[in-house]
């Protein structure tokens, strides 16, 4: 699967992107709409749609289950709901939102989600009283009654071992964030996928695992991988994904891009990204270079991937990528 970056090409690009042989569109909480895309790409048929992710902590789990089943039934059947919780300073000062506890949060989000799923599913009476959510009259009006695909899978985006642990027990999938590298993924997710699949009984084949890997395609100096810079170090000045850089023994970055970022200034921050972070958290070069990274990231973990572009990649350029996946 690949992005799609906005509403004004939604239904051109998605159309190109399965040409070029992509499985599926997936969206992101960025400076549009994460579901009106998706929305238009379900014209273009036979395409997996996915939000990867919609925040989650800003919306009503009612809001969202309507917006979830409508882009169910406009896909055939092939929508995923893919949620995030954020960092706690976006939700509480770009969303005004409340971010307390944010796994337990999360987790009584999905169980909220699930029963409304069901209420309209099968009929049985609405009946959710948790913590944070309450949602205890669901009538006829307002149940949709033109669903025969049932309610879509729940993914969430994790990063850090507590949520990632407890996605491993609630949900149907885990979307390992884009900021990572192949050592992270083997040393700190995979582990806590392991302890969260044995706390709740799980079976590995009951979670699925999708990794989302940025890529950056074009020759060594190419200006794209100046736009991956910046990209990888507008994450790498967020206390949250400093785990990823302490893994692999970068740690004292995170604090110097975060105060540049507190001083505004992104060009520069950039420039602290060398190569060697670079080429260990994005996939860069060719496509066949490309493909072999990825290949090489998730080999034995899953074999389907998100590929997070900082700008919209050449669709011949991903038809390579995903020709040379599947060879």
């Amino acid at each position: 699967m690949t992005a799609l970056f906005g509403p004004r090409d939604a239904i051109g690009r998605a159309a190109a992107l399965r040409e070029a042989g992509a499985s599926g569109v997936f969206t992101f909480e960025g400076p549009h709409d994460v579901f009106t895309p998706l929305t238009l790409a379900s014209t273009v048929g036979d395409l997996d749609l996915m939000t990867n992710v919609a925040i989650a902590f800003p919306r009503n789990p009612i809001h969202l289950a309507h917006q979830a089943i409508d882009h169910q039934i406009l896909s055939g059947g092939r929508f995923t709901l893919g949620l995030g919780t954020q960092i706690r300073t976006q939700i509480e000062k770009r969303f005004g939102a409340n971010f307390d506890r944010p796994v337990a949060r999360m987790s009584e989000f999905v169980a909220a989600l699930r029963a409304i799923f069901a209420a309209w599913d099968t009929g049985e009476r609405l009946d959710f009283r948790g913590e944070y959510y309450r949602h205890t009259l669901m009538t006829p009006t307002f149940t949709p009654r033109d669903n025969p695909y049932g309610p879509p899978p729940i993914y969430v985006g994790a990063l850090g071992p507590r949520l990632t642990r407890a996605t491993a027990q609630f949900a149907d999938g885990l979307l390992v964030m884009p900021f990572g590298s192949k050592r992270f993924l083997h040393e700190a997710t995979l582990p806590a996928v392991r302890d969260g699949l044995a706390a709740a009984g799980r079976d590995a084949g009951e979670l699925a695992i999708v990794p989302e890997i940025i890529v950056s395609v074009g020759s060594e100096n190419d200006p794209t991988h100046d736009a991956t810079r910046r990209l990888l170090a507008f994450y790498g000045s967020t206390p949250a994904y400093r785990p990823v850089l302490d893994v692999h023994g970068w740690g004292d970055l995170q604090p110097e891009l975060n105060a540049l970022s507190k001083q505004g200034r992104w060009q520069e921050m950039g420039s602290l990204i060398d190569d060697e972070v670079l080429h260990t958290i994005a996939a860069c070069g060719s496509p066949a270079d490309v493909a072999a990274h990825i290949r090489d990231r998730v080999a034995g973990v899953s074999d389907r991937i998100c590929l997070y572009q900082p700008g919209p990649i050449a669709v011949d350029s991903l038809a390579q990528i995903v020709d040379a996946l599947r060879d």
